[in-house]
Order: structure tokens, then sequence, then C-alpha cells
């Protein structure tokens, strides 16, 4: 895949070059770059001068560009035959190298070092369940020098080529997990589905720090999920009924079905509105960027595993993913690119996430937290223990 400057033989950093061609084509540079920062194929009246004037068609752009759609697709029907025969291929696998960990705990491996390196040396179907929260691209500081400021088609190439290795690393039932913003999602979810099952795109409500001009307001996070077939566990959390914090009375009414409520709790949907971030000093485990709270890894591991499956993520960060599945008894393997020391200050102060998650878990799987449902009772509310529930518990109640 080339940028789109790239396709049409240009160097992308020589701006003489790009104004040459924006002058031979009779087009504005900052239409041009429209083009090359999107990494999207020109309009219809911009590529009929590119084809006009340097002779390339919207198909051999296509396909430099790494667009693969419908004319695509035909194209290479149409020459299915000569394209396989043109490319070799070996049936070996190529041999696998060891990494040497550099940190382990009861139940898992930490590994330094690049994650691509890490996935093509590991075996396939190894990983019951795999989650990913790669760098945005934002241009924010890495202590492991990481450049989180790259184009656009550099950007989505690195990331299909992790993606690729995840789909090869988990095992079949298993289930993946993407952490990104939106923009990105879009492309790494079309890429995903050729690959694996489609089972949910979860909007999280974690508001960014300042509203961006001529856009609207980002307020959510986006966690896809997929899985290799039909997922081997899927058990989701059940979340309380919302109560006014101070009166504690209903904030909603369930269609006047309040005797038909689950006493489990209410069903878990797409959308997570009660997942906190995490940007207090006090609550960081790193020096850099942002981090998950360990009750979003708690909930996506509690919905796809079970104790003694083996859990993976590439981009370790400040190690969230693994104090969790530590905690909640699965084995686990990662790596990160930077320095390690505070994810393992981390699991040398596991108590703390612990107490964390201990408090978490006390409200799920209850319709009413032992306490909300305690001083309901004080205030003669209902609670689900109001009604006679012989008749009317179901499976599949609200």
């Amino acid at each position: 895949m080339k940028s789109f400057y790239e396709s049409l033989g240009l160097r992308p950093e020589n701006r003489i070059e790009v104004r040459a061609l924006a002058k031979r084509l009779k087009v504005k540079v900052k239409e041009l770059d429209l083009y090359q920062q999107n990494h999207i194929l020109p309009f219809e009246h911009h590529m009929a001068v590119i084809k006009g004037t340097l002779g390339i068609s919207a198909l051999q752009l296509k396909i430099r560009m790494g667009i693969f759609d419908s004319e695509v697709y035909e194209a290479l029907l149409r020459n299915e035959e000569l394209l396989v025969t043109s490319v070799t291929s070996s049936d070996k696998e190529e041999p696998r190298g060891v990494h040497s960990p550099e940190y382990q705990t009861k139940y898992g491996t930490l590994y330094q070092g690049d994650c691509m390196e890490f996935m093509r040396q590991t075996e396939s179907n190894k990983y019951d369940m795999i989650f990913a929260d790669p760098p945005f691209n934002l241009d924010k500081f890495y202590l492991s020098d990481y450049d989180d400021n790259v184009s656009h088609h550099s950007y989505l190439r690195w990331c299909f080529s992790w993606l690729d290795e995840c789909v090869r690393l988990l095992k079949p039932g298993g289930s993946l997990f993407v952490w990104n913003i939106p923009k990105w999602n879009t492309y790494l979810a079309n890429h995903l589905n050729q690959k694996l099952l489609f089972r949910h795109w979860i909007s999280v409500d974690i508001k960014f720090s300042l509203p961006i001009n001529s856009r609207l307001y980002p307020s959510h996070y986006s966690l896809l999920y997929y899985s290799k077939g039909k997922p081997k566990i899927f058990k989701p959390d059940r979340l309380p009924m919302e109560v006014c914090k101070r009166c504690l009375s209903d904030l909603k009414d369930y269609g006047g079905y309040k005797n038909k409520m689950n006493p489990l709790g209410v069903n878990l949907t797409d959308v997570w509105y009660d997942i906190p971030p995490v940007r207090h000093n006090k609550y960081k485990r790193r020096k850099e960027a942002n981090e998950l709270t360990i009750k979003l890894l708690d909930r996506i591991i509690e919905m796809s595993t079970e104790e003694g499956d083996l859990v993976f993520d590439p981009f370790g960060g400040s190690g969230t993913t693994y104090v969790a599945a530590e905690i909640k008894s699965r084995r686990w393997e990662g790596i990160e690119l930077g320095p390690l020391d505070d994810v393992i200050k981390r699991f040398q102060n596991i108590k703390e996430d612990e107490r964390i998650l201990r408090k978490y878990r006390s409200n799920y799987n209850n319709l009413f937290p032992p306490k909300i449902k305690a001083k309901r009772m004080q205030l003669r509310l209902w609670t689900d223990e109001s009604f006679d529930r012989q008749s009317n518990t179901t499976p599949n109640a609200i």
C-alpha cells in the first residue's frame, strides 16, 4: 500500500514536486494534500484530470493505494489464473525464535521489545483472547521513542500487519478486542470484516479534554469486538438498575414492567457509560499518555474468557490487561516496547488494584447493589423481592 503521492510517483516530503504536479494538473495543492493526508481516492473530476494527464486510471491508483473495492475485486477475478501463477509461496512455516521473559508472575509472562517481532515468532492458534490498545497516531510522547506521528497510510499499513498476526494467533472460538478512536477503527473494522466474525462495535463514553474546531465534540472511544468463529465464551456481566444518587428512586420506568426485571440486573448494551477515564496523576501508573481503567479490562476479560484461559496484549502500556488477568486467574502474556518499571511496580502493589476491582464487581449481577437495596427497602421503594417471581422470571427478562 502506497500513499496517494507515492502512487503518482512523487516523494511526499518534496513540496517542489507536489507544487509542480498541482500546476501540471491545474489542481490546487491543498486539494491534492486532502487526498494525501486522508488516504482517499481523488474525486471523479480530479480523477479524470489525473487519467488524462498522467495516464493513470482509477483502477491502477486503487491497486497502488491498497483501496480494495468491487472494481478491484472484479479485476482480480478476471486475472485470477495469471495472479496465482505469478505469486510464489511456501507451505513451510518460518522457524520461530524465542524471546526471554523480563518478568514473571503466578499466571503471566512479560516481555520487552517490538510486538511485531514477538508475534511473528509465536505459534498460531495460541491465545483465547487478545486485547489491543495501540498508539492512536496523535503525536503523543512515548518513553519508548515510538513515532506517534506518521503518515495516514503508514499507520494503517502497520495496524493491518499486527492485526493479521492477532488473527493468526487467536484460537478458534477466541475473541479479539481493539481499542482506538472511531476514525481509525472504521478502517480496522473493514480490514477485520474479511478475516473474523464481527460481534460488536462498542462505544465507550469517555470525553476528550477539549473540543476540536470544525468538528462535533468527541465524546467516545471505539471498542471493536470480533471472534474467530462462534465465540467459545460469551458471558457479559449484568448491570444494576440506574437510580437517583440522592433519593434512590427509579430513573427509568422500563415500560412499566418492573415485575419482569431480572434480579441479576439489566442487560449490558453496546454503549458503555460507566467506564471512568484515568486522568488524575494520583491514579496513573505511568508517566506518559493516558491509560485504561481496570474496570474496562475486567469487563472484557469476564465477558470473553474463563479461569485458566490465555490472554495476550501486544501493547503493554501501564499493564492494565496483565494486572486484571492476574487478579481474575487468567494466564497471560504481554510485550511492551518501552520501559517496564511501571508495570512491574504495579504488580508489586497489586493489592490496590484488587481493592478497586472488588469495589467495581460488588455492583454487578444484581438488580440493586446490596447497600442500595437495603436503603430502598427502608424507604419502602420496590426491589426485586417485592414481586412474586414464580411465574414471570425468565432468562430473557429485561
